[in-house]
């Protein structure tokens, strides 16, 4: 089996290291990365200038570009032949909810699913993040799993972990997506140049956050596995906007 990782922290995070040392024990594995950190910069491609691909002396390849353009870029272009998983991660920091809109995490995971590739997203929920290898095991494990038991179809999971030790997991649950409140607004501030300059606010805390939820899984230091799509399409409103532009 051959897996592409990437993540959104950038090619030296320690996540990425630790996902990869795992994988490397069930797979052949190659790590193709940002150059720096993109985390938020979601499913975006770089049209305005060409991407340069390096490697750095522990044999990670990084990219001058987003998280999407490192995975189209190795399944395009590097590799001679398509990777059987791409898996993006480890991330320091939640994907729940509304966060897997705006996440380069799963926007990574996202493109391996576009160009036919099962794919899987992975972050560890915490503060201090102690426990990539918790999050590693649970990776390895899913991959190992994959490798037994094929579907016809490819799958784009989001995979949350809890930041605690292996032991103390109490289990993984199949979760839909929980809902966050709307983000604090912006954090206005001064530069030292006297200039106004503006800080994104916090997301918004968990307001969706119910049995089922990813919310309430990794709150129960369970393991939260959802498998995502890509159509936006809201199906109920259909038959409600060809109302209001006439067209019943």
């Amino acid at each position: 089996m051959r897996i592409l990782i990437s993540n959104d922290d950038g090619y030296f995070a320690p996540g990425l290291a630790c996902l990869a040392e795992h994988l490397s024990y069930v797979a052949d594995v190659v790590v193709v990365a940002p150059e720096r950190d993109r985390s938020g910069a979601s499913n975006s491609l770089t049209l305005d200038r060409p991407l340069k691909l390096r490697k750095a002396p522990n044999g990670f390849h990084y990219v001058n570009g987003t998280p999407t353009d490192c995975v189209h870029l190795a399944v395009t272009g590097m590799l001679d032949q398509q990777p059987d998983m791409v898996v993006s991660g480890i991330n320091a920091g939640a994907n729940m909810g509304d966060d897997t809109i705006y996440s380069g995490t799963v926007a990574a995971a996202t493109e391996g699913f576009l160009l036919g590739i099962p794919s899987i997203a992975v972050s560890l929920v915490g503060k201090e993040f102690f426990n990539y290898e918790t999050a590693a095991r649970v990776a390895t494990g899913l991959v190992q799993r994959f490798a037994e038991q094929k579907h016809s179809h490819p799958w784009l999971l989001n995979v949350n972990v809890p930041d605690v030790p292996y032991e103390q997991l109490q289990g993984v649950e199949v979760t839909r997506l929980g809902k966050r409140h709307k983000a604090e607004p912006v954090v206005k501030a001064s530069t030292p140049h006297g200039e106004t300059v503006y800080w994104v606010g916090a997301a918004g805390k968990a307001q969706d956050a119910g049995e089922g939820t990813d919310f309430h899984a990794v709150g129960h230091q369970r393991v939260s596995v959802t498998p995502l799509q890509i159509d936006l399409t809201q199906y109920g409103q259909l038959d409600a906007v060809r109302g209001w532009m006439g067209q019943r």
